[in-house]
């Protein structure tokens, strides 16, 4: 039963969120047909449907590091062109999404459980923060950087993030920094520092084997 009243509780916050996208700002161009069809496929309910976040209500184990389950046109064909989209973030306590940006979408988060510390830089390099309670709503404007911590250690936290496209796209600051490759003389130049300590950010943030 405590089961059940859970996952009802979830999705009725899951309904109550909808409304989130109609106020993220639209990032996709407008197309001239009702929606865009596969190519080669059967266009009936199931087109429609997206049965990804189902795990959420399953009973599972919870995460034990920060975890996304995205909605994006990659996992949801049917959202080409529709300028909609969905992330339900999983903080266990202490963790957090590191710094990022989204290039084509503002990010309105709705904190469904728990405490969230968050923020965002804007083109001034003014920082703008903010300590989230459960049923708050925060928007991180289009294409800054901005991060989500649960500072809680004892207590985990769930978010529903909405886009205003289909593919907001994401892009990691320390992974773009540190593990696409760029010279390690650049970085230590524009962090002064030196190259043994951006050696070291690099194989922190590589690949586990």
């Amino acid at each position: 039963m405590a089961s059940r009243t859970s996952s009802l509780k979830f999705f009725s916050l899951l309904i109550c969120s909808i409304a989130i996208v109609q106020m993220a700002t639209a990032g996709d161009p407008d197309i001239v047909t009702d929606f865009i069809a596969p190519p080669n496929g059967t266009v009936d309910g199931n087109f429609f449907t997206y049965t990804g976040f189902r795990v959420l209500v399953g009973g599972g184990p919870p995460p034990t590091a920060f975890t996304v389950l995205k909605a994006t046109l990659a996992e949801f064909p049917a959202l080409n062109g529709q300028s909609v989209s969905y992330a339900v973030l999983q903080f266990p306590s202490g963790t957090t999404n590191p710094p990022h940006t989204h290039p084509r979408s503002a990010e309105l988060l709705f904190l469904v459980d728990g405490t969230l510390e968050v923020g965002f830089v804007d083109t001034k390099n003014n920082l703008f923060t903010q300590t989230l309670q459960t049923g708050d709503l925060f928007v991180f404007p289009k294409g800054l950087a901005h991060f989500q911590y649960n500072a809680d250690s004892q207590n985990p936290a769930l978010a529903i993030s909405a886009f205003g496209s289909a593919n907001a796209g994401t892009v990691s600051i320390p992974s773009t920094l540190f593990t696409t490759g760029i010279d390690d003389n650049v970085l230590a130049i524009s962090f002064k520092t030196d190259v043994a300590t951006i050696q070291k950010l690099k194989a922190g943030l590589a690949p586990k084997p």
